[in-house]
């Protein structure tokens, strides 16, 4: 019996796949946040590369991956793929069930995926710093890795509360050489907003992207770089379906169902892409999208443009969102604390080529819990909303008495995140429902377009 499905280093991808090619709708396009007119090039370049924003906008199906990025892929893709045994096994399920492990690359997650290339076409152009948020602190590590091995400055806007929850991860980031600021911070127009209205703000992703986006607009030596949401980021991140199509093939075998967790939607988009291409074609196959059920940005979101920050800096984007100035509880899944989901996501789940449900922490930490205990890997608390879809899943084929295939995405591990889990051992977690009323009040602020 098959458990590690490995591929050998020369079956790296080549090219990474854009979905846009092959979608039965394209995304409305961004607007300016003043005009409310699309977006052009033009109103990019203050802050990205004109490499990425080509990226952003093409509709051909494959873009070559650069030489330098692939060698430095090499130090852990391609990533392995298990058989969860143990975990089948636990469950008395007669599914199977596979994962894909991202948590081999450096930085811990998928995101140095996209931060390293990111890092190399800011390079390409001359850019000396780079300017990013992070919430639970993977996006920011990978960021710093990236930036450290390009040679690039990197200044990390860090959520508050994860800051303070996560020192591990904060000083993950300073090993690598970047500058992490708890956000919000006095150092920014926008940052001193939010701390004159409320001092004791715990920060979101939002009030971040804020900051970074202010500062790289404001230093000429200066870009921004964004580890989820945008089309790039996504394109970047197909690695780990493509691999996964092949790993797949070598065990003879083909998922009816793909779980991936959701926040801004990177990981589930890397892992799933490739395989919606051949759902979009006629392929059977199930796609679910798995959130917190604090921050329920596809199941209570409404499909509206919004800002993809606090302070509206950003172009407006057609998104499921909660609303741009939400501010989402402090629970541990950091990097699942975003107020919309990506553009390309949002159309996909808005057509019925995905599924999206939300869990409560205190069940996903209990998924975390028996798959480390089964499997033996102590996942991120974002990765473990994954987990707990998969078993979900899992359950459902044993009560159906279905043997069907499931392949999740286990997105990084928690290494960095034992706080986490020892508040959950300790009973201190508890489940958080956004409530109605609140996601009601954010949305009707939203911008008229």
């Amino acid at each position: 019996m098959e458990t590690k499905i490995i591929l050998p280093d020369r079956e790296i991808p080549k090219k990474w796949y854009n979905i846009m090619a092959d979608m039965p709708n394209l995304p409305a396009p961004p607007l300016h946040p003043a005009t409310k007119q699309p977006v052009g090039p033009d109103d990019l370049s203050a802050i990205f590369p004109m490499a990425l924003i080509e990226q952003e906008v093409t509709q051909e199906r494959w873009i070559e991956i650069p030489e330098e990025v692939l060698k430095i892929y090499t130090l852990w893709r391609p990533s392995p793929m298990f058989r969860a045994h143990r975990l089948e096994e636990a469950l008395g399920t007669p599914a199977k069930i596979y994962y894909k492990y991202e948590g081999v690359s450096p930085a811990g997650s998928h995101k140095p995926n996209t931060s390293v290339p990111q890092a190399y076409y800011n390079k390409q152009a001359g850019v000396k710093r780079i300017a990013t948020e992070t919430g639970a602190g993977q996006w920011g590590s990978a960021m710093a890795l990236a930036g450290s091995l390009f040679g690039i400055d990197v200044t990390v806007y860090m959520v508050k509360v994860s800051y303070n929850q996560k020192p591990y991860r904060r000083i993950a980031m300073e090993t690598w050489g970047a500058t992490v600021h708890a956000s919000p911070t006095d150092l920014t127009n926008a940052g001193r907003k939010i701390l004159d209205e409320d001092p004791d703000n715990p920060g979101s992703l939002g009030i971040a992207i804020s900051e970074a986006v202010e500062d790289a607009a404001t230093h000429d030596d200066t870009n921004y770089a964004l580890g989820s949401v945008l089309n790039h980021v996504l394109l970047h991140q197909t690695v780990i379906g493509l691999e996964a199509k092949k790993q797949m093939e070598m065990v003879g075998d083909y998922p009816d169902v793909v779980v991936g967790c959701c926040g801004g939607g990177s990981n589930l988009a890397g892992l799933s892409f490739p395989f919606l291409q051949d759902k979009i074609n006629g392929k059977e196959l199930r796609v679910i999208a798995v959130e917190p059920a604090s921050c329920p940005t596809l199941t209570k979101g409404e499909f509206r443009y919004d800002f993809g920050d606090t302070a509206g800096l950003t172009p407006l984007l057609m998104m499921y969102t909660l609303g741009h100035d939400f501010v989402p509880p402090g629970i541990h899944a950091g990097g699942l604390r975003y107020h919309a989901d990506a553009p390309l996501v949002c159309q996909l789940y808005h057509d019925g080529l995905m599924e999206a449900k939300a869990y409560p922490q205190t069940a996903v930490f209990k998924a975390a819990v028996l798959f480390a205990k089964s499997e033996g890997i102590i996942p991120a608390p974002e990765s473990s909303h994954a987990i707990k879809g998969a078993i979900d899943e899992a359950l459902r084929c044993k009560e159906e008495g279905k043997e069907e295939t499931i392949l999740f995405n286990l997105s990084g591990h928690g290494y960095l995140d034992l706080q986490a889990y020892a508040d959950y051992l300790e009973g201190k977690l508890v489940d958080y429902e956004y409530p109605e009323e609140k996601i009601k009040e954010a949305l009707s602020r939203l911008p008229q377009v």
